[in-house]
């Protein structure tokens, strides 16, 4: 990467930050030689800020870092496209982004895969997501031989309802078998984009 840090007297190129699974626009920040260079490095977005004077790595302080993706750079080398893996809120004021919108997209499977990340981390009582994770993976495997099953069965007769909400199930319930087994549904779609290339 040819980037034009020159372009400006103070030595800063924007770097717009955008969510690698919504395509949410996060916040943007400045960045100057030393900034981008630690962020290659370290895989996580450092700025250099222009009040403090200083390199400033977001989530320092409040631990919600932004884990770099895919670092993309415009046609005039003067601006960058990083896409990440956010910690918790962006903004520090607490919202999700610096332009208070939620952090969501369209798919709402990966705000669904949180919850279920949150409820094995954080286990709440009563809670059916605890209750599977509680009886382990051949359970949770179990389940989602059943769902689809099911899925089948109702997909052989006209009722609609019946028939989305049994895919509704067999989707959570394999969701719930990828985080037991420490996957993520980027992992499923990445090896779908890769069939796609084919």
């Amino acid at each position: 990467m040819n980037l034009d840090f020159n372009k400006n007297p103070d030595g800063l190129i924007p770097a717009v930050i955008q969510d690698s699974r919504t395509n949410k626009v996060l916040m943007l920040g400045y960045m100057n030689q030393e900034a981008f260079e630690k962020t290659k490095q370290e895989n996580k977005v450092t700025f250099f800020s222009r009040t403090k004077k200083r390199l400033w790595t977001k989530g320092e302080t409040s631990g919600n870092f932004l884990f770099v993706k895919e670092i993309i750079v415009d046609c005039d080398n003067d601006t960058l496209l990083i896409k990440v893996n956010p910690v918790g809120p962006v903004c520090h004021t607490g919202s999700d982004t610096c332009f208070e919108e939620t952090n969501s997209g369209t798919d709402f499977l990966y705000e669904l895969e949180k919850v279920i990340i949150d409820r094995k981390e954080n286990p709440i009582e009563g809670s059916y997501t605890k209750h599977l994770f509680s009886k382990g993976i051949n359970k949770i495997a179990q389940k989602v031989g059943e769902e689809a099953v099911e899925l089948v069965i109702e997909a052989k007769d006209n009722n609609d309802d019946l028939f989305l909400n049994e895919a509704a199930d067999l989707f959570y319930h394999t969701l719930v078998l990828l985080v037991q087994k420490n996957k993520k549904l980027e992992d499923v779609v990445a090896v779908l984009e890769k069939r796609n290339q084919k």
